[in-house]
């Protein structure tokens, strides 16, 4: 029986055009290193300073504390300009296939490589919200929970967000949770953590791709997550 469905955030349940990926690979390349495709999209999905970490390290840059703290800054920076450009949307389906879960009694939480002062604004503008904030009846979408990479010891591929969202919303038993997402770290966030893996089409990766890895089931959108449940 399934109590818990995580869902990831970018490319899996909000459309940001691929604008997550861009901010990454400028922010590190600003420091005079080049990236590679499959380089940034390995790294898609994990905590940000991590992934920013890594790639200036691939790069062969020694990642220095001062220089891994700019390039960050600066993918927020990035980021939020292609976002004003260009704001992120609901995928279509998303709202509806979540909001119909919440409503047969399963909780709802989004799990994400974000930090909370770049995930919540995101999530202030789509108008989603928690169901313990004031506004959650004017609310496009109510979650109940919202874990950013920065709350935990280590962001995906490391089980934590996917437990903190387990002890956030009461869940004890891994085996009654879905972890969703279009990454491979999602996937492997999922079977270090214990629960079922489910990958979704929406991202940038094919279902070969993510079928590679350990999961349940490959849909094309979270909105075919109801049937499934």
């Amino acid at each position: 029986m399934t109590h818990l469905v995580a869902c990831d955030m970018a490319g899996t349940t909000i459309d940001e055009h691929g604008d997550v990926y861009r901010a990454l690979a400028q922010s590190v390349e600003e420091a005079g290193v080049s990236t590679t495709e499959a380089d940034v999209q390995a790294w898609m999905g994990a905590d940000k300073v991590e992934a920013i970490t890594a790639l200036l390290k691939l790069g062969g840059h020694d990642a220095d504390p001062v220089t891994v703290e700019h390039s960050f800054a600066r993918f927020r920076e990035i980021l939020a300009a292609l976002y004003a450009e260009n704001p992120p949307t609901a995928l279509p389906g998303v709202e509806e296939a979540l909001s119909g879960l919440r409503a047969r009694g399963v909780k709802v939480a989004l799990t994400t490589g974000f930090s909370a002062d770049v995930a919540h604004p995101l999530l202030h503008a789509l108008n989603w919200t928690t169901a313990d904030a004031p506004d959650a009846g004017q609310a496009a979408l109510v979650l109940d929970a919202v874990v950013t990479s920065d709350e935990v010891s280590a962001g995906r591929p490391a089980p934590f967000m996917i437990h903190r969202a387990m002890e956030r919303t009461g869940v004890l038993d891994v085996r009654d949770v879905l972890a969703v997402g279009d990454t491979v770290n999602d996937l492997q966030a999922a079977e270090h953590a214990g629960v079922r893996g489910i990958g979704v089409l929406t991202g940038k990766l094919g279902r070969e791709d993510l079928a590679a890895h350990p999961h349940e089931a490959i849909l094309e959108s979270v909105a075919d997550l109801p049937a499934l449940v």
